[in-house]
């Protein structure tokens, strides 16, 4: 588990894990009054709060599942990379991919917070990469189990 430092500038709890094996926390809409999200349009979306990353660590902003499923609600960015180094507010892209309007209400849970390590990476240029069984084969290369 690591510390991760936060401002919480919503009116809401902070953002916890739902069960013990959790992993990501739900991210609440700040609003100050419902909000119509048209079909095929996105806003950013507010919530409230400012975190401070260990190097070495992101955010990543995940859509909902049932917002999905139920109602086509996305993250458009999906998912969103929130930088060890930003102090700005955390913001969600949400996308209506339905062909209805959908209303999002201030405190509504739009979108999860999972926070994840990474390395950076260190180009070495070369002349030939080493062979798989795969190959170049790209996108339905592997087809059908």
């Amino acid at each position: 588990m690591i510390k991760v430092f936060v401002q919480n500038e919503s009116p809401y709890d902070l953002p916890s894990y739902a069960t013990s094996a959790s992993a990501g926390v739900d991210l609440r809409a700040v609003l100050e009054a419902p909000l119509e999200l048209h079909p095929l349009e996105r806003k950013i979306i507010g919530t409230g709060l400012k975190i401070a990353l260990p190097e070495g660590f992101e955010a990543q902003v995940r859509p909902r599942s049932g917002l999905a499923a139920k109602h086509g609600i996305s993250v458009l960015n999906a998912p969103g990379t929130i930088d060890a180094d930003y102090r700005g507010e955390v913001g969600v892209i949400l996308v209506n991919l339905s062909n209805e309007a959908f209303t999002i209400h201030p405190g509504e849970r739009i979108a999860q917070l999972v926070v994840a390590k990474y390395e950076q990476i260190h180009w070495k240029v070369t002349e030939e990469l080493s062979s798989t069984e795969r190959g170049s084969g790209g996108f339905g290369s592997t087809g059908k189990k």
